[in-house]
């Protein structure tokens, strides 16, 4: 689902503000709306998988959404249309996410945790690797008609259905509440610990220190490079993220957690400094890959402590609750950087974000210790 995912996403930018004519600004507000979506969602969709004592009908439906959305990119013939696609899309990935990553709570042994998710992260980034590949190679063979190369995404949507019907199976002896608990209850939320709730603190402190990727893309069109060539900046940022994110994950099992999460703070601040200072593709593209590796050192990190600090039985509602949070700062954060760009320019943009990462970078440092279990 990465790689159809991606491969629309890696040309979305381009198509909403040459295709469509839209505002520079105006995917900013898209890729936050949509982001912001499905993370808000995701605290619906954990908690009832918590209830219902099964996270595979949710992953069903949630891919289903996503796979149904693709057609209607191509098919677009006004903004409206896109947003909309795009929206429903995200909407897929709300309902699947938190019941997928719980799901996977379930079934890894407690001592390699962070492993798995980062192999869950690396292996979802190799599909969005090969989505703007894909994107490149297809532009390129269809001389740059953009709806065409859209209709390809269809494709492995619908396979990765199919996988999920056929392939996925539950453990036995799943860890699941059979009461429903929304995680906006407040006697619910009392249930998670002190610990839990620092996590999600500094995930929400983070997320507002980084935007949608679309920033990316767009800063590597204004330097000149040819629009056929656009998808690469999509590729080069998930072959970091694909390449870090597994050993990252898996030595988070042998190290605190923190400094691994601090590191990738510090690559975010390093992406960020180098982005506002590009004046050219050659610049660009290390920027790209720094935050490739943010990525990489963060986001299993950052689910595995979720995991960690959460009650057995309620690790759906867990992670729906830290994407909420989430959520709303990945929207805040994206409006703001499109205004931003729109008012003082992108080399703003991008030093203000450099500034920002500095709080949750702190905040590593007096976030809580968990102990890790004897292997």
């Amino acid at each position: 689902m990465d790689l159809s995912s991606e491969l629309i996403h890696a040309l979305l930018p381009i198509y909403l503000v040459t295709t469509m004519g839209m505002s520079v600004a105006a995917p900013g507000w898209l890729e936050g709306a949509a982001e912001a979506t499905a993370m808000i969602v995701k605290i619906f969709s954990g908690p009832v998988s918590d209830w219902l004592g099964k996270r595979k009908p949710l992953l069903v439906l949630g891919y289903g959404l996503a796979a149904l959305s693709k057609p209607l990119f191509p098919l677009a013939s006004t903004p409206a249309t896109v947003a909309s696609a795009r929206l429903i899309d995200r909407v897929g990935k709300g309902i699947r996410g938190a019941p997928r990553d719980a799901l996977i709570a379930d079934i890894a042994p407690p001592e390699i945790q962070g492993a798995c998710f980062g192999l869950r992260q690396s292996m979802d980034t190799v599909g969005a690797f090969a989505g703007p590949l894909a994107a490149i190679i297809l532009m390129f063979w269809f001389s740059d008609h953009i709806r065409t190369v859209l209709w390809f995404a269809v494709v492995p949507a619908v396979i990765a259905v199919a996988l999920i019907l056929s392939g996925v199976k539950e453990p036995a002896n799943a860890s699941v509440s059979r009461r429903f608990r929304s995680p906006l209850h407040w006697r619910d939320l009392r249930e998670f610990s002190r610990h839990y709730w620092f996590v999600v603190a500094i995930g929400a402190a983070f997320t507002l220190t980084r935007f949608s990727e679309a920033f990316l893309v767009l800063r590597a069109r204004q330097t000149g490079m040819n629009i056929a060539w656009i998808p690469g900046v999509m590729v080069v940022m998930n072959l970091t993220y694909s390449v870090s994110a597994y050993p990252a994950g898996a030595l988070s099992d042998w190290l605190d957690r923190r400094i691994l999460l601090a590191c990738g703070l510090v690559l975010l601040i390093a992406a960020d400094l180098v982005l506002g200072a590009s004046a050219s593709v050659i610049t660009v593209l290390p920027g790209v890959a720094l935050w490739g590796l943010h990525m990489g050192f963060t986001q299993g990190i950052l689910a595995a402590m979720v995991a960690e600090t959460a009650p057995q039985t309620l690790r759906g509602s867990a992670f729906g609750v830290f994407n909420l949070a989430s959520g709303v700062c990945m929207l805040l954060a994206s409006v703001v950087a499109g205004w931003l760009w729109d008012r003082h320019g992108a080399s703003t943009m991008f030093f203000a974000g450099a500034a920002l990462a500095l709080i949750p970078l702190a905040m590593c440092r007096f976030a809580p210790r968990i102990a890790k279990r004897s292997r």
